[in-house]
């Protein structure tokens, strides 16, 4: 690795197939650069060990298989990297993109598999029924969550809340967008989040919340947790304001201004994401949501969604 630049570009590298620099957004994040030579080698693999979506959908072991495909193109140490990187309290997450090189979203969901199958072992996704989730946004929608809400702000939160498994990371892909203003990808960093100190050490931000999802969710159970949690002697979050159950107008008030809180901090990144690029991050210490769209009929966007756990 190349000598530390910046405050947090330690990961700063550059070699014949793939380039690490800080995020020209926020230097919370990096951005990896993959040679098209690496990218167009990948998709060859891909093909040659004729690999399908399907195939990767029934049959677990082959999304490993991806994985190792991208890593003869660019090198053993790359899987290192990318998991290095999300384990980093510093920063915790990176953006990386196929350089355009294919439109094929087909081959969008096998390279964003593995970048997951680098990352640790995707989690179920009850929502779509596979181990990713594609789901478009458009001019009109009749769901029961703001994910497809294209007009509304879809506020800051944590994934995996009403679910009994540990959701260590997230993937976010973008695979189509026409006629989009607006929908920025909204991130927060813990440790950027000005009043983080003051709803962490609150008498209820260790109070076991009630979190339920609603049906379109596909999740029956009901889940208690904690709001802040030690995580290697740091803050963990797990929070989202629509499905978690308050008992009380206290702690109604206590969830209200936390979000509120972090929706105004000024350290709020509006991530720009190009069609073909994804960012992972850090769930246990990252805070994400969308900013709202702008008014337009035609308005067309999908989004792959992976997110999983670390293995050990």
């Amino acid at each position: 690795m190349s000598t530390v630049k910046k405050l947090r570009g330690k990961y700063e590298a550059k070699t014949e197939m793939y380039e690490v620099e800080v995020h020209p957004q926020t230097d919370r994040l990096y951005h990896i650069t993959l040679s098209k030579d690496a990218i167009q080698g990948f998709l060859n693999a891909v093909k040659q060990d004729h690999h399908s979506v399907q195939h990767l959908e029934y049959t677990p072991y082959a999304r490993l298989i991806v994985a190792s495909l991208l890593l003869e193109q660019v090198g053993e140490e790359f899987g290192e990297l990318l998991r290095s990187i999300v384990h980093d309290r510093d920063s915790g997450g990176f953006t990386i993109g196929l350089e355009g090189v294919t439109q094929d979203t087909d081959e969008y969901v096998m390279f964003s598999t593995a970048i997951s199958y680098l990352l640790g072992t995707s989690n179920f996704d009850s929502m779509s029924g596979k181990y990713y989730a594609r789901f478009t946004v458009n001019h009109t929608d009749s769901s029961d969550s703001y994910l497809r809400q294209a007009y509304r702000l879809f506020t800051l939160h944590t994934d995996g809340t009403f679910v009994d498994e540990p959701t260590d990371w997230l993937l976010m892909m973008k695979m189509v967008e026409e006629n989009a203003s607006g929908g920025e990808s909204r991130l927060l960093h813990l440790d950027d989040w000005k009043e983080l100190d003051k709803y962490a050490s609150h008498p209820l931000a260790k109070h076991k919340f009630t979190y339920k999802a609603p049906s379109s969710k596909n999740v029956n159970q009901e889940i208690q947790r904690v709001t802040f949690f030690n995580y290697n002697n740091k803050p963990g979050a797990c929070f989202i304001d629509q499905f978690v159950y308050p008992e009380t107008i206290e702690e109604a008030k206590y969830l209200r201004d936390l979000s509120q809180s972090m929706e105004n901090d000024e350290s709020v990144v509006e991530l720009e994401l190009p069609v073909g690029d994804l960012v992972v991050i850090n769930n246990i210490f990252w805070l994400h949501g969308r900013a709202a769209f702008k008014v337009d009929p035609n308005l067309n966007r999908e989004l792959l969604r992976q997110r999983g756990r670390f293995n050990q």
